[in-house]
């Protein structure tokens, strides 16, 4: 059979896929969809953010369920439009200032009152801004803004002025920081004025009463000055009042005060005023030995590298001139550092020969509990009895001690726990045998460059007795009071010895209140010298 030409033949029925007709189902199923959403969308939007109506007339009654923090929250209300507008106003404020257009500042700052007024009084009346109230502010700070825009004061001046003012108010506030430390480093240094009228009143009298002098040439040589069976301690310091203090406390919380032998070494300016006083008032029946550091003759440059170093005059010109390096920390120019009396911790067994354990204690504690079972410890053949500190992860040695010299960090662990002088029992058996101090030489000559450890006694100590300090109870011995608000009340009220380390001294004004009682109760104050000071 012949088969018809193409265009003969019947066209054939195509008919669509399977795959194009679930395209287009679901097509429009998801576009009802969409359109349900947004339609619901709408209506949540005009329920929940009512539009504000130019109509004054019932501009009220729309708004009349919302306080002044809601309007402000609302993008259409008045109440946002003007907090925006005053926020740019405020910029263009600072702005014109710079470019020294007082006048347009003027206008400016005019106009912040005025919407300022106007939210105050919307916020006490708790009812919303109306457009009669709103417009003329609006109108006029948005041509005031204006004419700020069109003084050039574009978005790109606006942010640069904005950053080179916030830069120059963050210089302002480090400088003032700086100042701050400094002065409070200042008040911290200085004596304050009763205590040196007090010191003035006993060297008088220690000059003119030849009877105070001989009596302490009757105690120079008491046997109980070295007797062992008795509890020793050394106090270092030219702070009359706050040596008293220590020993007041410490007997007044003894079982048998008159068993213990305080040693004190002062300078020769302080000598005088430290016999009069200590002479003429009773502490319980305990034994008092001063002396004067001028005294110790064999304490020179050829013996100790420490004197050479503080006598030298590079190191008096950094701590008494003027001019100085501001990149130096404030606490580390204190002339405290330059005062031998603060190294002589390292040379107690030079000093007290015929000794074989004392307590060292620092002239700014306080004592609570009685001190005489601290003789008793066993310290495992070490030197130095302390509480360690390194509870708090900045009281590691890497933060003393430079460890990027290779001399330190090939010696030492970056991570061996610190701990406090202030209150430490010394076994001076152990320590001439092992020869403590001639370890400090060692350091002190190697850090003539201050490479080792910027200044202080703690950073040669820790390396002094590295290896050599046992550690001990931390209730023994409670640190912070001069510079920490936040110390728990009980660590204090079961503490053996509370220390006043820090700048605020509790013979300062600047103490912290709250822990100054616990070092006046120990002062004398019916003293007639300290009344008499303490009104003049």
């Amino acid at each position: 059979m012949r088969r018809r030409a193409p265009e003969y033949r019947r066209p054939v029925r195509r008919r669509f896929s399977f795959w194009i007709w679930a395209l287009l189902m679901l097509f429009l199923i998801l576009g009802s969809v969409l359109l349900v959403i947004q339609r619901n969308y709408h209506d949540e939007d005009h329920v929940e953010q009512p539009v504000l109506e130019i109509n004054p007339g019932n501009d009220r009654v729309i708004h009349q369920n919302r306080n002044i923090t809601e309007e402000i929250v609302s993008a259409r209300s008045y109440a946002r439009q003007l907090a925006e507008q005053m926020i740019l106003a405020k910029a263009f404020v600072i702005i014109a200032k710079e470019h020294n257009n007082l006048h347009l500042a003027w206008e400016l700052s005019s106009k912040i009152r005025s919407c300022q007024f106007l939210l105050s009084k919307a916020a006490m009346r708790d009812e919303p801004i109306s457009l009669a109230e709103a417009e003329p502010i609006i109108k006029s700070l948005s041509l005031l803004i204006f004419k700020a825009q069109d003084a050039h004061y574009d978005i790109a001046t606006t942010m640069m002025t904005m950053k080179n003012f916030i830069q120059s108010l963050e210089e302002r506030a480090n400088a003032a920081t700086v100042q701050s430390t400094v002065f409070g480093q200042l008040v911290a240094e200085s004596l304050p004025k009763y205590l040196q009228c007090v010191d003035i009143k006993l060297t008088a009298d220690w000059l003119q009463n030849r009877s105070i002098a001989e009596l302490a040439e009757d105690m120079r040589n008491s046997p109980r000055q070295v007797d062992n069976n008795l509890y020793h301690f050394c106090i270092f310091s030219d702070n009359l009042l706050a040596v008293s203090v220590v020993i007041n406390s410490t007997v007044s919380n003894a079982e048998h005060p008159k068993q213990f032998v305080f040693h004190i070494v002062t300078n020769g300016v302080k000598y005088g005023a430290m016999q009069a006083w200590f002479l003429s008032n009773d502490f319980k029946g305990a034994t008092i030995e001063i002396q004067n550091i001028e005294d110790f003759t064999w304490l020179n440059e050829s013996y100790s590298p420490v004197v050479k170093q503080l006598r030298n005059a590079d190191s008096r010109k950094y701590y008494f001139e003027g001019s100085y390096d501001t990149s130096t920390e404030p606490k580390f120019r204190n002339p405290k550092y330059i005062s031998l009396l603060n190294h002589l911790r390292f040379y107690i067994p030079e000093i007290y020969p015929q000794l074989e354990k004392v307590v060292f204690l620092d002239d700014d504690v306080v004592v609570q509990k009685d001190l005489t079972p601290l003789f008793s410890l066993d310290l495992h053949g070490n030197i130095n009895g302390a509480v360690e500190t390194c509870l708090e992860a900045f009281h590691r040695y890497y933060k003393y001690l430079n460890f990027s010299n290779p001399l330190i960090s090939t010696k030492f662990d970056p991570q061996a726990c610190g701990w406090a002088f202030g209150m430490n029992v010394f076994d001076l058996i152990a320590w001439r045998k092992a020869n403590v101090t001639a370890r400090y030489h060692y350091w002190q000559e190697q850090n003539t460059d201050k490479s080792l450890w910027k200044l202080g006694t703690l950073p040669p100590g820790l390396l002094a007795f590295y290896g050599l300090t046992e550690p001990l109870d931390r209730r023994w011995h409670i640190l912070g009071l001069g510079y920490d608000l936040n110390i728990d009340n009980r660590l204090i009220e079961t503490a053996a010895v509370i220390h006043f380390n820090g700048n605020m001294k509790p013979w300062l004004k600047l103490s912290i209140g709250k822990y100054r009682p616990l070092w006046e109760q120990y002062l004398n104050q019916t003293h007639q010298y300290l009344q008499e000071c303490a009104t003049s």
